[in-house]
């Protein structure tokens, strides 16, 4: 990126100035390295994301971003219902509700070495992976319906893990506003037989250890000590997200022309928040949120009924869950008035700080786990939302280290059989649904994670409270 088309802000604050159609600047968390790998097109984007009608305070990217559909992967942006503000499929992605659930386990990494290998050819038979895998749920229409209203609420209901993991995830389980009937037939067809299933491209099972710990009041609170087991769980609403986002961009895309909304890239359409298609669009997007909540509550019961057959005894405390491409109803401080704002993040995390009401209690003076997926070859961190957060980003971090190549580049360059081997050799156990998504996954694909994470810490989005590495991970 061309960093000489920005003001300096701070070390790690880089403002694109408002200009032409421009209601808000642009907004880059970074510092001059991250900023200078960025391509052009994150710059691009933001701008024409700062042109929407009833944007607040700025376009933002995250230290991760990277080009897009619409907006930038690591893009977050507010808009007030009542300033005209818009809702945008190209805010919130194609993988709806796409996140991160951690789960710790309360043994250390000597005590499971002996049975790790066990643990994941279990494991990787117990869970489906990879394109198209499908799961031993079997749902009617009726049924899946209620996972669309209630997601992990349902999942609890049906015995999949207790009634206390719902303190422990983002809406409780549960995004109110989620409406079956405005989800396609396509899309609930699609995903009659993919929940509890992991899916491929970047999702992942990961068993982690905790190396470093930054932060031993938080780490302590969040049930995290040095050398700890954590198993995480990365994926998302699988094809139903998809279908729906496929689904409204056309209609959205209808709905810019009705209302006469300048779009200046076309994965940029969007409707007014409240027109019918605003509305039935947010409806559709919750019921994509609580499928993947569902998809990762069973998911965990499925982890958990592993670990009783291969560690019995084994306590796996649900640490949270939380996701990173959404849209949310929020309330924020705007000019120091609390105002309901729409707060889309594309690949950015909510981080709520210390004290929020949406907080479990046992968190509450900590701050929001934050989870920042790395690479299988590298490590991950947790990190705790802050109340400077709130003010800087609307309560939003990174999401993980951020692609630095496609996955077509990393084809050409590594073979999955050779990246499989490559961790093997530094004592990581990889199994892939498919040797094709290992390359595409080659940890030097991503970008050094640390130094995101770094700049999140530094820029007071999110602080660090641990690091973990990889032990064994799972591939779709």
């Amino acid at each position: 990126m061309d960093i000489r088309r920005l003001e300096r802000k701070s070390d790690v604050l880089w403002e694109i100035p408002q200009r032409g159609q421009m209601r808000v600047p642009g907004l880059i968390f970074a510092d001059t390295a991250l900023l200078q790998d960025m391509d052009d097109k994150v710059c691009e984007q933001l701008g024409n994301v700062a042109c929407l009608p009833g944007i607040v305070k700025g376009a933002m990217a995250m230290p991760d971003a990277h080009w897009g559909y619409g907006f930038p992967i690591g893009g977050v942006a507010a808009f007030d219902p009542g300033e005209g503000g818009i809702i945008s499929v190209g805010g919130v992605g194609y993988d709806i509700s796409c996140g991160v659930r951690s789960l710790s386990l309360g043994i250390s990494r000597q005590e499971i070495m002996p049975r790790l290998e066990r643990l994941m050819k279990e494991l990787f038979s117990e869970i489906p992976a990879g394109v198209g895998s499908t799961g031993r749920l079997r749902l009617s229409m009726k049924e899946l319906d209620k996972v669309l209203r209630d997601g992990a609420v349902w999942a609890v209901g049906r015995g999949y893990g207790s009634p206390e993991d719902l303190a422990f995830i983002e809406e409780h389980g549960r995004l109110e506003g989620a409406d079956p009937s405005k989800v396609s037939e396509k899309a609930k067809e699609r995903q009659l037989k993919q929940v509890g299933t992991l899916g491929s491209g970047n999702h992942y099972l990961e068993v982690q250890y905790v190396q470093e710990i930054f932060d031993a009041e938080a780490a302590e609170v969040f049930g995290l000590k040095r050398d700890h087991v954590v198993i995480s769980i990365h994926c998302g609403s699988r094809a139903l997200g998809h279908q729906i986002g496929t689904d409204y961009i056309q209609i959205l895309g209808g709905a810019s022309q009705k209302y006469k909304i300048p779009i200046r890239e076309r994965e940029l359409v969007c409707a007014p928040i409240n027109s019918p298609e605003g509305k039935d669009y947010y409806r559709a997007m919750a019921c994509g949120v609580n499928c993947a909540l569902a998809n990762r509550q069973v998911l965990s019961h499925l982890v958990r009924k592993v670990l009783k057959r291969v560690i019995p005894g084994v306590d796996c405390r649900l640490i949270y869950d939380v996701s990173h491409n959404t849209c949310k109803k929020e309330t924020h401080l705007v000019d120091g008035r609390p105002k309901t704002l729409y707060v889309h993040r594309k690949g950015a995390t909510r981080a709520f700080g210390p004290g929020h009401g949406e907080l479990p209690d046992i968190y509450r003076h900590a701050g929001q786990p934050v989870f920042i997926g790395g690479t299988m070859g590298t490590c991950s961190f947790i990190l705790a939302g802050t109340s400077r957060g709130e003010d800087l980003a609307w309560s939003s971090a990174c999401h993980g280290a951020g692609r630095s190549m496609s996955r077509r580049q990393a084809l050409k360059r590594w073979k999955g059989k050779n990246v499989v081997s490559s961790l093997k050799r530094q004592g990581i156990i990889l199994m892939a649904a498919s040797m094709k998504g290992a390359a595409e996954e080659a940890p030097d694909a991503y970008k050094d994670v640390r130094r995101v994470v770094e700049v999140t810490h530094r820029a007071g989005l999110a602080r660090k409270v641990a690091m973990v590495k990889p032990m064994a991970v799972i591939k779709g």
